[in-house]
């Protein structure tokens, strides 16, 4: 593959938030021998393979038909190790079973390897409370809602089987080519990263919206949630650094990577604020503006880059309460922040009151917080989560 590198970075204490890349060629061969030009970087087969082996790629599912699942097992490099975490409904209909079998079948033919768990399963509630992770947990003891939740239980599972990078792509999605695009950009960015601790953001080229007669599409640049949560994000980082910036362009990107020794060390936002609370906690960890017990991260220095495709994304649309949700979310995460200034509060506080997303008086959503899982005792999680967690099953 090849990509420009940064044309811009706005530094930021101890992080490095580059602009936006340009992918020129999706597959640049193995590169033996040929020069590297100074304004870009090109990423042999060879070096993209190397990363894949040691990456894993989670899918949070609920619910979503299994088409598009199958589609998106089709374009992740068989190298990887593809996790299903899934919250689908188990009643009337068995969702779950349905997805496993869909699975199964789909590994008849290719044999990828494949771990598959439901966030529900009381077996993985046991092994989290065993090593004591709890803040993912609901009222009842069990694994809350949540696709953040989802995520979260993704990592660990990769963190179990030892791998070094992590990456998520949304189940919903409608084209397999842009999947594996997604993943080779990913194995790229950290090929060019100069740190251990990177994360990788996709940026779509175009989100396409199909019309309800299904024949013509509008080509729109950024998706309506994007649109906003990158603005308020850019304005935090602007009150710091005292000058505008556009920098951030992924703020909701649902496809993105980071490397184990980054996931490990961050805490994450319950519910659809994941994306956007991922940059905001490095912001305030590595920022420079609240103290940090990360020193090595500090030290050898953070690198968020994000990179836009060359393929649409095609994505299911679920309506405006969604939408709503997101964005209150999003929003949310920024104004609830330690290091958010009153002026930008202020700021987000009038937007959603002036469209009617929180009503008059009140505050935005304040999410419950996961906590790192950086000192989780791996091996008692593991060993529990293979003797009580019935959904759990390893395949390929």
């Amino acid at each position: 593959m090849k990509l420009d590198l940064p044309r811009y970075t706005e530094r930021f204490g101890a992080i490095s938030l580059h602009g936006v890349q340009r992918v020129y060629e999706l597959d640049s061969a193995f590169n033996e021998g040929r020069p590297a030009s100074e304004a870009i970087r090109s990423v042999g087969n060879a070096e993209i393979s190397e990363i894949e082996r040691k990456m894993a790629i989670v899918i949070p599912i609920k619910g979503e038909r299994l088409k598009l699942l199958e589609g998106v097992l089709s374009g992740i490099p068989h190298d990887c190790l593809t996790i299903i975490v899934s919250n689908s409904p188990r009643q009337p209909v068995d969702r779950f079973k349905l997805e496993k079998e869909a699975l199964d079948q789909f590994n008849r033919f290719v044999g990828k390897n494949t771990l598959i768990l439901h966030q529900k399963d009381p077996g993985l509630s046991d092994a989290l409370k065993e090593v004591g992770y709890t803040s993912i947990f609901g009222p009842d003891d069990i694994v809350r809602n949540g696709k953040a939740e989802g995520m979260v239980i993704g990592m660990l599972l990769a963190k179990m089987a030892g791998k070094e990078y992590v990456g998520f792509i949304d189940a919903d999605n409608y084209i397999p080519g842009s999947v594996n695009e997604y993943v080779k950009i990913f194995a790229s960015g950290i090929a060019m990263s100069n740190t251990p601790y990177t994360m990788v953001r996709i940026s779509w080229i175009y989100k396409p919206k199909w019309s309800e007669s299904g024949q013509t599409h509008e080509m729109r640049k950024w998706g309506r949630v994007s649109e906003i949560t990158n603005q308020y994000l850019n304005d935090l980082v602007s009150y710091y650094t005292g000058f505008e910036t556009e920098v951030m362009r992924t703020g909701n990107s649902g496809e993105h990577c980071l490397s184990m020794k980054l996931a490990e060390l961050l805490t994450y936002s319950s519910g659809f604020s994941v994306e956007p609370y991922e940059v905001v906690n490095i912001l305030e960890e590595f920022g420079g503006i609240l103290p940090t017990e990360n020193q090595d991260a500090m030290d050898k220095g953070i690198e968020i880059m994000q990179v836009e495709t060359r393929n649409p994304h095609f994505h299911e649309e679920k309506g405006d309460d969604h939408l709503n949700e997101m964005v209150n979310g999003s929003l949310g995460c920024i104004y609830h922040s330690k290091i958010c200034p009153p002026r930008l509060r202020d700021k987000i506080s009038e937007w959603l009151h002036g469209r009617e997303i929180i009503q008059e008086g009140h505050e935005p959503d304040l999410l419950k917080n996961i906590s790192s899982f950086k000192n989780i005792d791996m091996h008692q999680f593991a060993k529990i989560l293979h003797d009580r967690a019935i959904s759990f099953v390893h395949s390929g």
